[in-house]
């Protein structure tokens, strides 16, 4: 493991130095970050950006529970009735359970939390935690697998949990 530690942090340097920060998740706010999150599970981000542009007048948790043509409008991200579900759902759980609340828990408190909402896998909620409270944790995707697996870093089937332990 410690191997495979270091590996990482070297590959994670190389890629810093390179690239640069990437800043990559384009939300203007914390909800739109994970409303994005849930959005962008099986589809294209382009189609995404479109779907979130078509919901940026009601982006709250009110707003998506209160919107009458919420699968209309998200439409372009694909799976829309079951994304407006899911929309739905994660906006009740936060009506319930404001951010700044949220916010005062253990990474692991909440992520248990956000993985309790039907419709958020550990991916979602990992991303959840990482951009949009800032939690120090590891997203791992099928990039990361295929990179992991490509450099010598990960030999075995993708084990979410077990890459995200590495």
């Amino acid at each position: 493991m410690a191997s495979g530690t270091s590996t990482i942090r070297t590959l994670f340097r190389e890629l810093f130095k390179f690239y640069g920060p990437q800043r990559w998740w384009p939300a203007r706010t914390p909800f739109e970050m994970m409303v994005g999150a849930i959005l962008t599970q099986n589809t294209a981000w382009r189609n995404v950006e479109r779907a979130v542009e078509n919901i940026r007048k009601c982006l709250t948790p009110e707003g998506i529970l209160e919107c009458q043509d919420l699968e209309e409008r998200i439409r372009p991200a694909g799976f829309y009735r079951q994304k407006a579900e899911r929309l739905r759902r994660l906006s009740s759980f936060l009506l319930e359970h404001p951010f700044e609340v949220l916010s005062k828990l253990s990474t692991d408190k909440l992520r248990e939390m956000l993985l309790s909402i039907k419709g958020i896998g550990k991916e979602t909620a990992d991303s959840i935690l990482l951009y949009a409270f800032g939690r120090a944790v590891f997203v791992v995707d099928k990039y990361t697998y295929r990179l992991f697996t490509r450099v010598g870093i990960w030999t075995g089937p993708f084990d979410y949990e077990a890459i995200r332990e590495l």
